[in-house]
């Protein structure tokens, strides 16, 4: 998720050096053997934006795959299609949709030498589901009733309810039970020391510097070519390019105003990623402005998506009319706002808010007054911000961008709105319910906006439910629908990520990406196949 405000110019420029100055001194390579960027024969360095809270899957890292460190049972390949990785096969699974049987592949050791099996799965997926687990994404595994092991190398999962995605969830990372099973599973080592059966071995993480791996050599899928592998955290997109171009990274995720410098480059590629990443406004229901029910509603007709698309992402995206793409078999046609302010002033002007003498308008003595904050350092999201409260005011209701960091703006969430980010492409539940569901609303960054809508709750629980298309289409229909009636939040726009990488290693490819991208997607979501060129 995502947010945060405008600094000023000088605040912005001092940051700036500061980073730069930073950057001078600590470089992705170091002493644990990881080298810098610019050709370094078997070793890659990748510039990214975030880092995870921590690399423990049991509380939720590499929940949606493509994790360096882990397997899961199953993996999403190039085009999103399940593939077996620990497990031999896709599950077996029972007529009812409540039975899924998993055959494990054998043979298969965690990078500390111990046999992974059965037991490790069981481990992990009851861990997570242990309420004293720190686990923001429980709700995700809600339909599992049971996990249990038969024999080393088998393991089934009951259901409580056919849940139609359920073989989508399992490409969750499997935990080793010797290690993280003799620990706090919160506060323990294993959160920033893990141990799993991926590619890749963790030797080093420099909490906002870097995360550095090597190759793990007993890889049950073939030990990776290239050894060395280094994640620079590097958070403002100005500085990520600028060490791109220094030489310093072998590639990165940059917004598009930035990887539009790099298209006539020799010895670079740029590639672009379809994806459900989406930018949107929460609009908190306990802010008595933007609560307001004709206030989110003329918000909605006010803003120009299009122009967003066009002028901030450089065409590289779509306008977004909800969580779900135009482009997806999920989309709800006619559910497309058109930009319209005559309707959003209407809208207001029957609802009571009457323009005042400075043009912002107030009912009730209240002004249409409120804050918006996104993540600093974040280009987009500051520019998002500053077109929707550019579009907001034309409409009489004045939005104050304000920039600053997650711990800044996360207790602010309940009243202030956020310009935050999600999306994923696996299947409707698994963004819509902890984006929407009420029971949700202040469990850290699920229901930013604290949306309570008895219609959405019941549609998100009949559609994660039933096992039935037709039945499932329908219940997301109601979703979306409702957000045209009601809308908790503004959507804005749908994202294609650009990365821009050394052409060093060939071509690569892209899968269709979530809202959490560079971390476990980009080009790199398959960097233990790449072949660098020597």
């Amino acid at each position: 998720m995502t947010a945060r405000s405008i600094r000023g110019a000088v605040a912005a420029t001092l940051a700036t050096v500061l980073s730069l100055t930073a950057a001078a001194c600590s470089q992705p390579g170091g002493s644990d053997g990881s080298n810098s960027g610019s050709g370094a024969g078997d070793s890659a360095v990748v510039g990214i934006a975030y880092e995870p809270d921590s690399l423990s899957p049991l509380l939720g890292y590499g929940k949606d795959g493509n994790s360096k460190i882990f397997d899961g049972l199953l993996a999403l390949d190039g085009n999103m299609k399940l593939r077996p990785a620990l497990a031999t096969a896709l599950p077996e699974v029972s007529d009812d949709g409540l039975t899924y049987t998993y055959k494990l592949r054998r043979g298969v050791k965690f990078s500390d030498g111990k046999p992974f099996g059965a037991k490790d799965v069981v481990f992990t997926y009851r861990t997570i589901l242990d309420e004293k687990t720190n686990n923001a994404s429980r709700t995700e595994l809600d339909a599992v009733k049971s996990v249990e092991a038969i024999g080393d190398d088998t393991v089934v999962f009951t259901l409580k309810y056919p849940y139609a995605p359920f073989a989508q969830r399992t490409v969750l990372p499997i935990a080793p039970e010797h290690v993280a099973g003799r620990q706090d599973v919160n506060t323990g080592a294993f959160t920033t020391h893990p141990i799993g059966t991926g590619p890749y071995v963790l030797t080093k993480w420099s909490k906002g510097e870097k995360l550095s791996f090597k190759a793990n050599p007993d890889y049950w899928g073939g030990a990776p070519k290239v050894k060395k592998f280094t994640m620079a955290i590097i958070k403002d997109d100005d500085v990520r390019a600028t060490r791109l171009r220094s030489g310093e990274l072998d590639g990165a995720i940059l917004p598009p105003n930035l990887a539009k410098g790099f298209a006539r480059d020799s010895g670079t590629r740029t590639y672009a990623a379809t994806t459900y990443d989406y930018r949107t406004v929460t609009l908190p229901t306990h802010n008595e402005v933007a609560g307001d029910t004709a206030i989110r509603r003329a918000l909605d007709v006010a803003v120009d998506r299009q122009a967003m698309v066009d002028s901030i992402l450089n065409g590289e995206g779509r306008a977004a009319y909800g969580p779900v793409p135009t482009d997806s078999e999920w989309f709800a046609k006619g559910t497309e706002r058109t930009h319209d302010l005559d309707a959003a002033n209407k809208i207001l002007d029957d609802a009571g808010w009457k323009p005042g003498k400075d043009g912002i308008r107030a009912k009730d003595g209240v002004r249409a007054a409120f804050p918006l904050w996104y993540l600093t350092g974040d280009k987009l999201r500051q520019d998002h911000a500053l077109a929707y409260a550019s579009d907001a005011k034309k409409a009489g209701i004045d939005i104050t961008t304000e920039a600053g960091t997650w711990e800044v703006i996360e207790p602010r969430m309940k009243q202030d709105a956020v310009l935050a980010g999600g999306g994923s492409p696996a299947d409707p539940d698994f963004d819509q319910y902890t984006l929407l569901k009420s029971s949700l609303a202040g469990d850290g960054f699920n229901n930013m906006a604290w949306y309570d809508n008895k219609a959405v709750d019941q549609a998100l629980e009949a559609g994660r439910r039933s096992g039935d298309t037709a039945e499932r289409k329908a219940a997301y229909d109601t979703v979306q629908r409702e957000l045209v009636k009601n809308p908790g939040y503004t959507f804005l726009t749908h994202i294609d990520h650009l990365y821009v990488v050394k052409d060093r290693f060939g071509a690569l490819t892209t899968q269709v990406e979530p809202h959490d991208h560079g971390l476990a997607s980009g080009p790199w979501w398959n960097v233990e196949d790449w072949t660098p060129k020597k």
